[in-house]
């Protein structure tokens, strides 16, 4: 019976990869494609706030409706399509003070192209429920659920003040992170630059693109096409950022990959579709830093980039991260 249930995953595997390869490649055009609609659009005759900078994100308000537990990536990113600014599930209650068990509130960054609701819309309950305060920012853009496309920099800047109002309202000194993508390489600026390693205890990151990503090939493509990869750092800049090789990636690894003072933990999978090799998510081994895969624990998972936040094995070793005191062996 273990060799049929083997040999049923191992069919699935392709077409899991083929699936996040799709629905990755639609939300690259998709990004790409807004992106570029928003700076060639005509100016409209009012003018607009001045506080609606490009890639600005606007502060969480009341009306933002909080959206239900989701199983996958690809039914929370829908949801959030109608409403962008949906909270999941447990995040930003404002009132919330963290208890003796979990004394840091978990904050949660978002991947490129998407949103808090699409990433955390499983993850952001469990910790919840866990006994968590927990918090969740949009970033990098202006409105809409494709979103962490601007500058990265400016989105660690952003990170840096989002934290710094949970650390005010929690009475917190120091709060965990838990990234996907981006998010969880962004806050390695944040805390090699703005000052973060004070304010920040762990980081828990789910592929992170800490040695950059050939973006399905697109961003590579690019840079053998004269001017290309000019455009397209002006349609996304956070995408010809993380492209591997670039100034940002190389700038950000120099000197050193971690801080001591913060604990690392990455977290990816075989078949990540998006950062190729998966092991470039790695980072340089260090007595602070934990690089775990998924199948390390579950030899048939055959979870990809877009998933992993809805992966139960996933899930398992991100709150072993975060509470190593209190750590389970994780499941299939």
């Amino acid at each position: 019976m273990r060799s049929n249930g083997t040999m049923r995953t191992r069919r699935r595997r392709p077409l899991a990869a083929l699936t996040g390869l799709l629905v990755t490649a639609g939300l690259v055009l998709t990004g790409t494609t807004t992106a570029a609609s928003a700076q060639t659009a005509p100016a409209r005759t009012t003018a607009a706030p001045a506080t609606s900078a490009p890639h600005a994100t606007a502060s969480p308000t009341a009306a933002d409706p909080v959206g239900p537990r989701q199983g996958d990536f690809l039914s929370a990113f829908l949801y959030s399509v109608a409403k962008p600014t949906a909270l999941p599930i447990g995040a930003n209650d404002w009132s919330c003070k963290p208890g003796r068990a979990h004394p840091r509130p978990v904050i949660l960054v978002h991947g490129t192209f998407e949103n808090r609701y699409a990433n955390w819309a499983a993850l952001s309950p469990t910790l919840k429920d866990a006994g968590y305060c927990v918090f969740a920012l949009n970033y990098g853009g202006t409105k809409g659920p494709i979103l962490a496309t601007g500058d990265i920099a400016k989105s660690a800047g952003q990170l840096d003040t989002f934290v710094d109002r949970v650390r005010a309202a929690t009475g917190a000194d120091k709060v965990d992170l838990v990234g996907y993508s981006q998010g969880g390489m962004m806050p390695r600026y944040y805390i090699k630059n703005l000052g973060g390693a004070a304010k920040i205890d762990k980081l828990v990151a789910f592929v992170p693109t800490n040695h950059g990503t050939s973006l399905l090939g697109f961003g590579l493509l690019a840079r053998l096409i004269p001017g290309a990869d000019v455009v397209a750092g002006a349609v996304c800049p956070a995408c010809e950022q993380q492209v591997v090789g670039s100034r940002f990636i190389k700038e950000l690894n120099a000197g050193g990959e971690t801080d001591p003072a913060v604990d690392y933990t990455v977290i990816t999978t075989w078949y990540d579709e998006v950062v190729t090799p998966y092991s470039s998510a790695f980072l340089a081994p260090a007595r602070n830093v934990t690089n775990e895969t998924v199948q390390s624990h579950c030899l048939i998972d055959p979870i990809t980039h877009l998933n992993i936040t809805y992966d139960r094995t996933a899930t398992r070793l991100a709150l072993n991260a975060l509470d190593p005191a209190h750590a389970q062996r994780p499941t299939c």
